[in-house]
C-alpha cells in the first residue's frame, strides 16, 4: 500500500495544486499553476491504477512531423505533457479524436486501441509519465 500512496499522493498534488503563491527559503516567490485536474481518461475511463509493485517510469518523446506512431494500447495509466506541437489521437475502437497542443495534459485510454500522429509543422515533445506494475512495460503494439 505505501509503495502506490506515494506516487498517487506525488500526482495528485501535482495534478490539483491549486494556483497559489509560497515563498521558498531565500523568500523567493514560488508560483504554482494548475495544468489539470480530471478523473477520467481521454476517451472517458475512470483512472484506475495498478495493484500491486507500482513503478513510476518518466520519458521524453520526439514525434518528427507528419509521423505516425503504430496502433498500440496501454495496459496502465499514462500521462503526457505536451511541450511542444500538435499531436492528434485516434482511438482505433471507436474512431473518435482529439487534438492537443503545446501546453495540453494528455490522460491516456487504458487498454483500447489507438493511434497519434504529429499533424503539426514542428516535432512534438512530450514528457510522458506511466505508472506500471515494476517490471512491466506500458505499451503493447498491435499486431
Amino acid at each position: 500500500m505505501r509503495k502506490i500512496l506515494a506516487p498517487t499522493l506525488l500526482l495528485t498534488a501535482a495534478l490539483f495544486a491549486n494556483s497559489a503563491q509560497a515563498l521558498d527559503p531565500s523568500g523567493t516567490p514560488v508560483v504554482v499553476t494548475p495544468l489539470a485536474s480530471r478523473t477520467e481518461t481521454a476517451s472517458g475511463q475512470p483512472i484506475t491504477l495498478p495493484q500491486k509493485n507500482v513503478q513510476i517510469l518518466v520519458s521524453a518523446y520526439q514525434i518528427a512531423p507528419g509521423a505516425t506512431l503504430p496502433v498500440h494500447k496501454h495496459p496502465f495509466p499514462r500521462y503526457a505533457y505536451v511541450e511542444a506541437g500538435t499531436l492528434q489521437v485516434t482511438n482505433v475502437e471507436t474512431g473518435k479524436s482529439n487534438t492537443y497542443q503545446t501546453g495540453d495534459f494528455i490522460i491516456e485510454m487504458i487498454g483500447q486501441w489507438h493511434q497519434a500522429i504529429n499533424i503539426g509543422a514542428d516535432p512534438v515533445k512530450l514528457l510522458v509519465i506511466d505508472q506500471v506494475e515494476e517490471g512491466t512495460k506500458n505499451t503493447v503494439l498491435r499486431q
